[in-house]
């Protein structure tokens, strides 16, 4: 299959999202102190915050060495589906091939920061009263959104190959 035809024809959207991530990151530096917050509306803002662990900072008080493991997990994952990318048809195949390249843009979006930086950034800051949900970024919106187009994509699958052995 050429590369044209494969899950690879969905690249250039984890490349625009990877720049995405990385130039709203440098803005919110830029424009922001840290903790400091900005009100959108009334169930979100923009707040700076880092994050030197994993997902809702799972492991961020832990001694330095989550920074490359985290970044060398993500690596891996990013080749991992790279290569499975390459065997995916890209048309036949594309709700799980888009899914595949959110989740890497986003590791690799994360991964950037934990390289170049030591923690990753944060400042999506989604909160309902007093209920507060973890600052979170774009590239932790890919992973999601990725995620979510892999299980529907699973499920209609399913649904699909059912229907075909009835």
């Amino acid at each position: 299959m050429k590369a044209s035809e494969s899950g690879w024809r969905w690249l250039p959207i984890a490349a625009f999202v990877i720049v995405l991530d990385q130039v709203t990151k440098i803005w919110v530096q830029r424009t922001f102190e840290y903790a400091e917050s900005v009100t959108l509306l009334p169930v979100l803002n923009f707040t700076l915050r880092y994050n030197t662990g994993a997902a809702f900072s799972f492991l961020a008080d832990a001694s330095g060495w989550q920074r490359w493991f985290f970044s060398g997990l993500a690596v891996i994952v990013a080749v991992a589906i790279i290569v499975w990318l390459r065997r995916l048809d890209g048309r036949a195949q594309a709700r799980l091939a888009l899914s595949l390249s959110l989740i890497m843009a986003g590791a690799l979006g994360n991964v950037i920061d934990r390289l170049y930086l030591g923690h990753v950034v944060d400042f999506i800051h989604v909160h309902w009263g007093d209920a507060h949900f973890p600052a979170f970024n774009i590239a932790d919106s890919a992973i999601t959104i990725g995620a979510i187009l892999m299980l529907i994509d699973a499920y209609l699958d399913g649904k699909r190959e059912k229907a075909q052995a009835s």
